[in-house]
């Protein structure tokens, strides 16, 4: 990518695209065009077409999607299925309608088969077999992404690659209880437990296990992967963490150590994740961020604007 050129982001007010927005600014690209909720629904087709027909970028970072964590994905899988799909569709087909070089998007580890046919997960079993159940619909709907990324090549040359995250966390996440994903849910929790002086609530006995990357690491991934690589790409950390550690994590963050309990009839979701990360290796990425420095930045940014809200 030249820095003149034009590149598109999807779900700039998100996690991930947030991030990527705020990189590629510092690293003086020119020509950027961050698409939020306010700028175009990307469920609407039409719309969602003549925005890139408008713009016309040379490259897309493709970063919006309807995410509803463990609970909320089983809760709305129908909901989660179609509102991806349409997402998706549209964007990819908007990129290729547009004349774009190259779309990188964003998948999610979920994709891979359940029970995992071998371990570490390797990019290309993913297709092997049906996602775990807790999140499947979602799953499916970005496995249709990856097919249709590999569709669009073949048919239209289009260039593309594909982000298969871990589980990520940081700043402009969707700080949900019910409905967030793992991190977030869990600091949304114990905020509201510290301000109520309550004992915060946590789903689930705390045994499964999954590799964790703070959000400015896997920008700069997205970013090496949209210059160097293409194809399926998994991004991680390199190391796998209970829940139960990252519990223990915030809980001493928030200086709440014994004031947490866990409700065990809660959902614990896939029992243990781990990547295969020597795809994203060969371009030379390392994580810069440990897990303790990116949740301790996560907890004062979300308390910080939690605290500005309630004063205002």
């Amino acid at each position: 990518m030249e820095l003149s050129e034009k590149i598109l982001i999807t779900g700039c007010e998100g996690l991930v695209g947030s991030t990527i927005s705020t990189l590629l600014l510092n690293k003086q690209y020119q020509n950027l065009f961050p698409v939020g909720r306010g700028h175009c629904d990307l469920v609407n087709s039409l719309d969602t077409i003549e925005l890139f027909k408008s713009y016309k970028p040379d490259y897309v970072f493709h970063c919006a999607a309807k995410v509803y964590g463990i609970m909320g994905n089983m809760c709305n899988k129908a909901k989660s299925f179609y509102e991806n799909i349409m997402i998706n569709t549209n964007v990819i087909q908007g990129a290729h309608l547009a004349g774009t070089k190259k779309i990188t998007v964003m998948g999610t580890g979920c994709v891979y088969p359940y029970p995992s046919p071998s371990l570490p997960l390797k990019e290309d079993i993913i297709f092997n077999g049906r996602p775990h159940e807790s999140e499947d619909s979602y799953a499916q709907a970005k496995r249709a992404m990856l097919a249709m990324c590999e569709s669009y090549q073949e048919s239209y040359d289009l260039d593309w690659a594909y982000v298969v995250s871990c589980n990520l966390f940081g700043p402009n996440d969707k700080f949900d209880a019910e409905f967030g994903h793992v991190v977030p849910a869990l600091i949304k929790k114990f905020y509201d437990a510290k301000v109520q002086g309550k004992c915060a609530e946590v789903w689930g006995d705390g045994s499964a296990e999954r590799d964790f990357l703070y959000v400015k690491d896997a920008a700069k991934a997205a970013i090496d992967i949209m210059q160097n690589l293409t194809g399926p790409v998994n991004i991680g950390s390199g190391s796998v963490y209970s829940i139960k550690q990252i519990v223990e994590h915030i809980a001493d963050i928030a200086n709440m150590q014994n004031s947490y309990q866990w409700d065990k009839n809660k959902p614990n979701g896939q029992d243990y994740r781990s990547y295969d990360l020597s795809k994203m290796e060969s371009v030379g990425f390392k994580p810069e961020w440990s897990l303790r420095k990116g949740l301790e930045e996560t907890w004062n940014w979300y308390c910080e604007n939690q605290d500005r809200a309630r004063k205002s």
